[in-house]
C-alpha cells in the first residue's frame, strides 16, 4: 500500500523540479548589470501628466464582459460541433436553447446601447 504513494512522491518531486531547476539555473547564469532604468517600477505607456486616477466608462466593461460571454459560447459550441452525430436530438434541443438565450442577451444588449463604442 505504501509503495502506491511513492510513485505519486516521485511524481510530485520531478513535477516540482521542472519550474524550479530552470529558475535557479536562469537566476545564475543571468547577466547582473542593474541600472536605475531597470529597477525603476515600470508602467506601460508614457509618463502620467496630470491626474493619474480617472474614471473608466462603464461602457468598456459592459463591452468586454459581452466579448467573454461569446467566447465562452465558442468553446461550448466547438466540443458540440465535433460529436454532434453521437449526440443525437436532444442535444441540438439543448443547443438550441443555449444560442437561443445568448441570442436574446445580445438583443437586450444591443437594444440598451451596451454594444455602442461612444
Amino acid at each position: 500500500m505504501l509503495s502506491n504513494y511513492a510513485f505519486v512522491g516521485i511524481f510530485f518531486l520531478i513535477s516540482l523540479s521542472f519550474p524550479v531547476i530552470p529558475l535557479l539555473l536562469a537566476s545564475l547564469l543571468r547577466p547582473k548589470r542593474p541600472t536605475p532604468v531597470k529597477l525603476s517600477t515600470y508602467e506601460c505607456g508614457l509618463e502620467a501628466i496630470g491626474e493619474i486616477w480617472v474614471q473608466f466608462k462603464v461602457q468598456y466593461y459592459a463591452y468586454a464582459l459581452a466579448f467573454v460571454i461569446f467566447d465562452v459560447e465558442v468553446a461550448f459550441l466547438y466540443p458540440w460541433a465535433v460529436a454532434f452525430k453521437q449526440l443525437g436530438l436532444f442535444a441540438l434541443v439543448e443547443m438550441a436553447i443555449f444560442l437561443l438565450i445568448l441570442t436574446f442577451g445580445l438583443a437586450y444588449a444591443w437594444r440598451k446601447g451596451a454594444l455602442e463604442w461612444v
